[in-house]
């Protein structure tokens, strides 16, 4: 028998496939704050995260306590930060959306209210905040779709920083191997189809080609259950 599958070995679990956890410095949540209040603090330092492309902000508050939060563009040391429905319109400040005036760019969203920010936190992406409703408020998502969102869910202003990522090649495959090391992917990645015949099912052949149907059946075993699977149609859509 060959080597296990990508998919079966990660099933396995071992530490080529799990996250560094130990590495992360911090779960990134907006402070908890009472309604009709806000919370003051001053951003003491910016540094990096493994967990994540974008740096992080870290904010000693008024009560005493120190956070790490997700940056915006634009913050730095010495600058204060607000939480709560009296912060203004700047960025890095955290407040509901039903707040927010229509048009501002907004980062971290909660998907409910006070579960600590669940979308827009990776580097360079923002949302818009399109309109209002008595119940709800509506936001353009970084993929183009509109989101109706609880007003209470709080959101930071402006923009994730760590902008522009993306547009700077990685120059040779060691920098690529240590980023895929902190995101619990395996690096590099051999095409299937490049494989023995004892290695996967779509591997052999005089070129590169499956040479079977690529939908199995989503009762498939474990070897076997890779490609389309249990796709709902097949063939060119006309």
């Amino acid at each position: 028998m060959g080597k296990r599958l990508i998919s079966q070995n990660r099933g396995r679990g071992t530490p080529t496939y799990r996250a560094p956890s130990h590495k992360y410095k911090a779960d990134l949540r907006h402070p908890r704050v009472d309604e009709n209040t806000s919370l003051a603090g001053e951003v003491i330092g910016i540094e990096h995260d493994p967990a994540r492309s974008a740096p992080i902000a870290k904010v000693a508050f008024e009560n005493g306590e120190e956070l790490f939060l997700l940056a915006s563009e634009g913050i730095a040391v010495g600058d204060r930060v607000v939480c709560g429905e009296e912060a203004d319109v700047k960025p890095g400040n955290i407040m509901p959306i039903g707040n927010v005036p229509e048009g501002i760019l907004v980062c971290n969203i909660e998907s409910k209210p006070n579960d600590g920010g669940k979308f827009v936190r990776s580097s360079g992406v923002y949302a818009t905040v399109v309109s209002h409703e008595p119940n709800r408020t509506a936001v353009a998502m970084p993929s183009g779709s509109i989101k109706w969102l609880n007003p209470s869910c709080r959101a930071t202003i402006g923009i994730v920083a760590g902008g522009g990522r993306v547009d700077r090649p990685w120059l040779k495959a060691g920098k690529k191997y240590h980023k895929m090391k902190t995101r619990a992917a395996k690096y590099p990645r051999v095409s299937c189809v490049a494989m023995n015949p004892r290695d996967h099912p779509f591997g052999g052949g005089a070129w590169k080609h499956p040479g079977r149907p690529t939908t199995v059946s989503r009762n498939a075993p474990p070897g076997r259950k890779v490609g389309l699977i249990a796709a709902r149609r097949t063939g060119m859509k006309r």
